[in-house]
């Protein structure tokens, strides 16, 4: 079954986000991963939701997506992320 992660994104510093940017493709792809989305939030339909922008990353089941996010490749990124934008990571299976 087809697991997306679905990433709200409300940037801090653009400079550390480019810098969690330029390496954490490599980690999605390293564990079968592929960015199917990446773009700004022009407007919020919905809600009161103060984002920037938002991701949907494909891999080819959940337990995939979960090894990607907890590997220490991606685990060491996190500082860098942290500085750069506070992120929400949803986890959505699909049939």
């Amino acid at each position: 079954m087809t697991a997306h992660v679905s990433v709200q994104i409300k940037v801090k510093d653009r400079e550390k986000l480019k810098e969690y940017g330029k390496q954490a493709p490599a980690t999605v792809a390293a564990h079968g991963g592929r960015f199917i989305v990446r773009g700004n939030v022009t407007e919020v339909l919905s809600a009161n939701a103060d984002l920037d922008v938002v991701a949907m990353l494909e891999f080819p089941d959940a337990a995939t997506a979960r090894r990607w996010y907890n590997s220490p490749e991606y685990q060491a990124l996190i500082p860098v992320r942290e500085q750069g934008a506070d992120m929400v990571f949803s986890l959505v299976e699909t049939p």
